[in-house]
């Protein structure tokens, strides 16, 4: 009987022919992903891309809030950052279970490089797809945010094989 909340997530499992889930490996993985290309973004917008580090935060606000999060001042602002980082985490996470489907938490090397292709396949679908949508996001296309896509993807993988392997229980 699991006892502590990451016992209870990890045995919280998904089953589908073929696949078994973790919901604590979908969990950490979306997270910590989540995090390590936001971080990147801060990092890599002002460097490399001209732009202020808060200026992809308003772009993913603007999502649900409308353009009229996109212009200057390009400081922060929590009435911006609180809903970019929900829907960021939220995509994030809704990412790390689709993974989940295909990884079947192999080995972290395979799952990491497995990731990095999605990431890059995400690069693809949300800078160049999703523009017709959201068109400021054109904006982004650059390869600091294909390169942080990959990392993110690298991070998802490596994050879901580690958490999803099943650890012996120790005897009592």
């Amino acid at each position: 009987m699991p006892t502590t909340i990451s016992e209870r997530l990890h045995n919280l499992h998904l089953t589908v022919p073929g696949s078994h889930i973790s919901a604590k490996a979908v969990l950490w993985a979306g997270l910590l992903s989540g995090v390590v290309v936001l971080v990147l973004e801060m990092i890599l917008a002002p460097l490399v891309m001209n732009m202020g580090p808060w200026v992809p935060a308003r772009m993913t606000a603007a999502i649900t809030m409308g353009t009229v999060m996109l212009p200057p001042p390009e400081t922060f602002d929590l009435s911006v950052v609180l809903p970019s980082a929900i829907i960021h985490f939220a995509l994030s996470l809704v990412y790390a279970l689709g993974f989940a489907f295909i990884a079947k938490g192999r080995s972290m090397r395979a799952d990491a490089l497995l990731g990095a292709g999605l990431g890059l396949l995400l690069y693809v679908i949300n800078f160049y797809g999703f523009t017709s949508l959201f068109p400021w996001f054109a904006e982004m296309r650059h390869w600091a945010t294909a390169f942080g896509q990959v990392v993110y993807g690298a991070v998802l993988g490596a994050t879901y094989a580690y958490f999803a392997k099943r650890r012996p229980r120790p005897a009592a």
